[in-house]
């Protein structure tokens, strides 16, 4: 990220200087699909691809954002937020202002300049880093917010995407963009909000491909997902499907429809696969690890039914390249991202073979991120 060219525009922009630099990662989920919202396991990681916000405190309660990736601004008054229509980008603001608002802070307003090189729609997070950067450029402007417990920020900035910007989505994004650590995935229990660090394989690399393909089905099999799942644990009378173990899913399983069981069954042994991934990572497996993602991604494709023919391709191809220890996709699926973990050195040969295969199977060009686990959100001043 080229700061000091954020710098220059800010007083292009504004006709002054800027005095802090608020920032916030995009993710990517190692491993635990579909379970958020189960109250169940995940294992995302913060990547070197963020969301900065270079600016100044104002006097009063306006708060004026200009977005280079968009050539555009939102300007709006602190006691008078509104949901925009038109918004794109422009609703996440304005939500975690809404959020920490309705939490009883009281706001003071900034001058900024917004850029973000996290790829957008692809399913790395760039909502949550637009959420947790703006949070952290409010944090710049007064102390009361600095010292906020990490993880009640991730909650607002959650907040503020379900209930203002009207996306049902669970606490992982925001959690890893407020609490990534460098060298590090992070390990959440989404029912308790217990966390741990669990360090990445030192001579492993986290490859990350954008199929390019459009994500139309997404949000419809998402809902249709859920409301399946929340389906299943009521008729289970259970809270969540967290609260299912292998055993009783077995002994109980011929009392959901055949489907409806199905999507329970990904679940169940989903959480399980991030457990035994956590105790892979800590061993130093990466073998075990990689076999631990095939299954994931078969799992998701078989069971799930949220794979696409562009996310295959690109799981078939990687685990086809020497050194590649296992491939599956991320996200909500129906397009996207998906992942691999793979030697360093072979590296230059998996994207290769990426680039040259995958097209010819798609029609599609691809995008290839060699990621790094990353720091969470900060701000600093400049």
């Amino acid at each position: 990220m080229d700061y000091p060219a954020l710098v220059a525009r800010f007083e292009q922009k504004f006709g002054y200087r800027p005095d802090f630099l608020a920032r916030a990662p995009g993710r990517v989920n190692l491993i635990g699909e579909h379970t958020d919202y189960n109250d169940g396991f995940v294992l995302p990681m913060a990547i070197d691809r963020e969301v900065a916000i270079v600016g100044a405190p104002r006097s009063d309660r306006r708060v004026r954002l200009y977005a280079l990736n968009y050539d555009q601004e939102a300007d709006f008054e602190l006691g008078q937020l509104q949901h925009d229509a038109a918004g794109q980008w422009r609703n996440y603001p304005r939500g975690v202002a809404w959020a920490l608002l309705e939490a009883g802070f009281d706001l003071r307003g900034f001058d900024a300049v917004l850029y973000g090189d996290v790829p957008i729609g692809s399913g790395l997070s760039s909502s949550a880093a637009i959420e947790m950067a703006t949070f952290m450029a409010f944090a710049a402007c007064q102390p009361d917010l600095a010292s906020l417990d990490r993880v009640r920020a991730a909650r607002l900035a959650q907040r503020a995407e379900n209930t203002f910007v009207g996306v049902n989505c669970g606490i992982m994004d925001q959690f890893v963009a407020a609490l990534g650590r460098a060298g590090h995935a992070l390990y959440i229990d989404c029912r308790s909000l217990d966390y741990a660090l669990v360090p990445m394989p030192a001579g492993a690399a986290v490859v990350v491909v954008d199929t390019r393909a459009p994500r139309s089905l997404a949000a419809s099999a998402y809902n249709e997902r859920r409301a399946q799942c929340e389906a299943a644990a009521q008729a289970l009378g259970v809270a969540a499907l967290r609260d299912i173990s292998p055993e009783m899913f077995v002994r109980r399983r011929a009392a959901l429809p055949a489907l409806v069981a199905q999507r329970v069954e990904h679940v169940i042994y989903e959480n399980q696969r991030v457990l035994d991934a956590v105790a892979a990572l800590r061993a130093g497996d990466v073998v075990a690890f990689g076999r631990l993602m095939n299954e994931s991604h078969d799992s998701l494709r078989d069971l799930y039914e949220v794979s696409s023919a562009e996310l295959d391709a690109v799981v078939e191809i990687a685990r086809g390249v020497p050194g590649v220890y296992g491939a599956r996709m991320t996200g909500a699926g129906f397009g996207g991202c998906a992942i691999a973990l793979t030697d360093e050195a072979k590296v230059s040969e998996l994207r290769s073979a990426i680039v040259h295969h995958y097209p010819a199977r798609t029609g599609r060009q691809p995008a290839v991120y060699i990621c790094v686990a990353s720091d969470g959100a900060s701000w600093r001043a400049l």
